[in-house]
């Protein structure tokens, strides 16, 4: 998908949010607050057998509020409360409220594997994850003015329990102090006290709601920090909800012991392998008796996915202006000239390379625990990451094309931004209840992340190298139409973890095999030794489930099954290695262009200037959060809708969807959209293959490009 950064390199410059850098808050009307802090009835408490001090606090949204495939998938939202100081050593003289929304497998929940999915950022929420990407359900327009939601038929609860988890505080719903205020959707910012709209605004562009303080000083300024918190969380909610716990299965490998899958996306290339290793930290603890191993559960990762993630820029941070330049999609972002210059510019004396090695010698020396509490560790990585984001990262902005989708022009409406609306509706609220107002990214978060260059700081790609020595999977998915994390410098992480990690020289020379989604559609192609994986994903951008919603499933189940992830088969991955090609040099054909669709809760990303001047003096329609010029451009949805879409403490009288919907981009063929359980597991390559041929550019990438992250990790020692 599409997520343009406001004011595209200004703020890019100052707030490095791979996600989401935009806010959209508050209430659909003014002066709307949220209530939901009041004790109900529908909700139940438990303290931590952790520490009694932590509180879970949840309830059971009524259904029809995410319409799932079966209306006996059992659904929890609620909060983990944290009090002041529970992160000690650690300063935290705040409370924690971290949010999460689970949902049950479509079948056989009690047996099902537990998957936590975490949006990127930093301070991007997981609702993104859930009703833009993989989650059960999507929302729709039920009729104007009205918006509900309809299962989704390649949502991840088809083959997983489920719980996302929005965090570090203050992202999404979680909050430390409800905190009442006003936001400006033109600005994105949020004042207190409330206020009146200034003069010749229209009404419905300023909008009072309660959100959380947005203080930088009451959250996570560390991605060290935030592994802390969603440790106690998990204890938390696992304590709650002991019957989701896969170490209490029967067929559990490893009695006792959490197994779960871990996906992240987008700055999750840094979340995930940090909590990873938090939580073997603490394994350890428990083994030594260092905290109570009586009162804490073992969580040990039985797989680590990471979405399209950032992992580390002294080995992604070259192939930035690569990719602008020569890319699978022949558009030159940059021209050879810029892309020269950018890449000079990367090794030059006090360029990013050498200024992030600079940060973690700062590290290492006088910030061992990366709790961001040494002024001057923070003003060098924080040196680091603005050089990088200017001098390297930054160029690109100058070509008008979205960061997340290079075959897009700003502003990119895709994925659709409806969610918004649907959150800040206060019955749905309600039904989840939540204390605040959503918010799709805080920047109080994004900042305080910056303030300690927290982006440069951490070897992540040792982290999960050790993570394979320990038998966990370890998958990097990538779709190849993203710039900001994108997928050639995805393939020199696969590298370069293979280097760290004892007894992975054969990944090097496994070949890439067809990602076969179904029996017609190959999907991407995935190069695979042992438990480390590297797939890219055709037609798809930053938000992959997005893009092809059936790939992204298929791929997601094989990775948690163990299975080979070409065909879905069976495997003993001791010993497998995929065969096929030495690179993935598939060509693809641009989609064509997207016409700007404007919401009024995303105008800095979604709206052309044209739509902003009208919005500024109050002319067009709002219908559904979208902005129309006449009340007769908005067409109503088909009548099938209705059967189909639930609404909170209303379930749709039929689930059974017909594929996906007309708004995703680039989807791909189903043959099986109609059932809504099970994953593809492929006998042969489809003959002949659609995705080769019928979307070839005209340019080709240089093959070369795709060997150069091999030779960085190994010298030049690689397969051509």
């Amino acid at each position: 998908m599409a997520y343009p950064m406001n004011q595209k390199f200004t703020a890019f410059s100052s707030i490095f949010a791979l996600v989401l850098i935009f806010l959209f808050q508050v209430p659909h009307s003014s002066g709307q607050f949220s209530s939901s802090i009041i004790p109900d009835s529908n909700f139940t408490t438990l303290h931590s057998p952790v520490n009694g001090n932590i509180t879970i606090r949840f309830k059971s949204p009524p259904a029809g509020t995410c319409t799932t495939a079966f209306q006996t998938q059992k659904q929890y939202t609620g909060y983990v409360s944290l009090p002041p100081f529970t992160l000690a050593p650690i300063q935290q003289n705040y409370s924690i409220n971290t949010f999460f929304w689970f949902i049950e497998a479509r079948t056989e929940s009690s047996t099902a594997p537990l998957t936590i999915y975490i949006n990127g950022g930093p301070g991007s929420s997981s609702m993104v994850g859930l009703f833009q990407e993989n989650g059960p359900c999507q929302v729709v327009e039920i009729a104007q003015d009205k918006l509900g939601t309809k299962p989704n038929d390649w949502g991840w609860d088809r083959s997983t329990n489920i719980l996302y988890v929005d965090q570090p505080n203050q992202v999404g719903f979680s909050y430390d102090t409800p905190t009442n205020g006003s936001m400006n959707l033109f600005t994105s910012i949020t004042t207190e006290p409330p206020s009146d709209v200034p003069s010749g605004q229209p009404d419905y562009t300023y909008l009072n709601g309660t959100f959380s303080s947005n203080s930088g000083n009451s959250t996570a300024n560390t991605t060290e920090i935030a592994a802390h918190a969603v440790w106690h969380m998990l204890q938390g909610f696992l304590g709650a909800f002991p019957q989701y716990n896969p170490g209490r299965y029967s067929n559990s490998s490893k009695p006792g012991a959490v197994g779960v899958n871990l996906f992240a996306e987008s700055y999750g290339g840094k979340y995930g392998p940090a909590f990873a290793t938090l939580w073997e930290q603490q394994n350890l603890l428990r083994k030594n008796g260092s905290i109570p191993s009586n009162k804490t559960l073992e969580i040990r990762l039985s797989s680590l996915g990471i979405m399209q993630g950032c992992v580390d820029d002294l080995v992604q941070g070259r192939f930035y202006p690569i990719f602008a330049n020569n890319n699978t999609y022949g558009i030159q972002a940059l021209s050879l000239t810029d892309q020269q210059a950018v890449a000079s510019s990367f090794l030059s004396a006090n360029g990013c390379q050498q200024l992030i090695e600079s940060c973690r010698n700062a590290v290492t020396a006088q910030d061992p625990q990366n709790e961001g509490d040494v002024a001057s560790v923070n003003q060098i990585c924080a040196n680091a990451q603005n050089t990088c984001n200017n001098e390297v990262f930054g160029p690109y902005y100058s070509s008008g094309r979205d960061v997340y989708d290079i075959t897009q022009n700003m502003p990119d409406p895709f994925p659709p931004s409806t969610y918004l609306e649907y959150l800040n509706n206060a019955d749905v609220q309600a039904a989840i209840g939540v204390a605040v107002n959503y918010t799709q990214t805080n920047a109080a978060v994004a900042n305080a992340f910056l303030q300690t260059g927290d982006y440069e700081r951490g070897d992540y790609i040792g982290e999960m190298a050790h993570l394979l020595s320990l038998g966990v999977r370890i998958a990097l998915v990538y779709g190849d139409r993203d710039y900001i994390c994108n997928w050639f410098g995805g393939e020199a992480v696969s590298f370069s973890i293979a280097a760290q990690a004892a007894g992975y020289s054969p990944f090097y020379t496994a070949g890439y095999a067809d990602i076969v989604v179904n029996t017609t559609y190959i999907g991407g192609a995935v190069r695979q030794y042992g438990n480390l994986s590297f797939s890219r994903i055709y037609d798809a951008g930053h938000l992959i489930p997005a893009y092809q919603p059936e790939t992204a499933f298929t791929v997601f189940t094989r990775i948690i099954m163990g299975n080979d992830i070409s065909l879905g088969e069976a495997a003993d991955l001791s010993t497998y290695t995929s065969n096929g090609t030495a690179n993935a040099t598939e060509t693809r054909k641009a989609p064509e262009q997207l016409d700007p669709t404007c919401w009024v809760r995303n105008i800095e990303n979604t709206c052309t200037n044209d739509q902003k001047v009208m919005l500024q003096q109050g002319q067009g329609v709002i219908v559904n959060g979208e902005l129309y010029d006449e009340a007769s451009d908005w067409k109503p949805p088909p009548s099938s809708v209705s059967v189909m879409a639930g609404y909170p403490g209303t379930y749709p009288t039929s689930t059974t969807t017909t594929g996906p919907a007309p708004t995703e981009k680039g989807s791909s063929p189903s043959t099986t959209s109609a059932v809504l359980t099970g994953v593809f597991t492929a006998t042969s390559t489809p003959s002949p293959t659609p995705s080769k041929g019928a979307a070839s550019s005209d340019k080709a990438v240089n093959a070369g490009w795709a060997l150069l992250g091999c030779m960085l990790a190994m010298g030049g020692a690689c397969v051509t």
